[in-house]
């Protein structure tokens, strides 16, 4: 209960993943979106208030929307999901929040180079994730505008949606 994260849905993977994500992934069952993670775990709930908001937005706010392309499956272990392409624009936004809160590093520190991906399914059953590859790549590609960044807040049952912090347009304009 508390917890945050800032994250970039990505509905138009939703038709794909969906009945994926309800059965291999518990973070759907718990009203997560499809999406790809910009920065977890960030503040605790109590300490997001309009002045935090502000900074977010602001710190969102300069960088330009993107298209990302999901035209591949990758794998950690026990996950599947899809890689965007190109990821540097995730990576960018990763790293201007965490530039502006340094306590909060990306998944809490334990990887060296967190990968941007839009995970799909967190199983150990490997023929199930098996399947589930390959009906994937048959939906292949997913394409993506990346216009804004949305502020999730856990209830202690479920995830909700806080807030949602715009990127300036691709002609500038936010």
């Amino acid at each position: 209960m508390g917890r945050s994260g800032l994250i970039v849905r990505v509905p138009e993977a939703e038709p794909l993943v969906r009945a994926w994500r309800d059965r291999l992934d518990p973070s759907a069952r718990t009203g997560v979106p499809a999406h790809v993670t910009v920065l977890f775990p960030f503040l605790e709930a109590s300490r997001i208030d309009d002045d935090v908001c502000a900074e977010i937005g602001e710190v969102l706010g300069r960088h330009r929307s993107f298209e990302a392309r999901f035209e591949r499956c990758g794998r950690f272990p026990g996950v599947l999901y899809l890689a965007p392409e190109p990821d540097t624009g995730f990576r960018q936004l990763t790293e201007a929040i965490v530039e502006h809160w340094p306590e909060h590093p990306p998944f809490g520190g334990q990887f060296d180079d967190p990968v941007p991906h839009l995970t799909v399914a967190q199983s150990q059953d490997e023929a199930q994730v098996e399947q589930a590859e390959t009906d994937l790549l048959t939906g292949l590609p997913v394409v993506a505008q990346v216009s804004s960044v949305d502020l999730l807040v856990h209830d202690g049952t479920r995830w909700r949606w806080r807030a949602s912090f715009p990127m300036r347009s691709r002609s500038g304009a936010v």
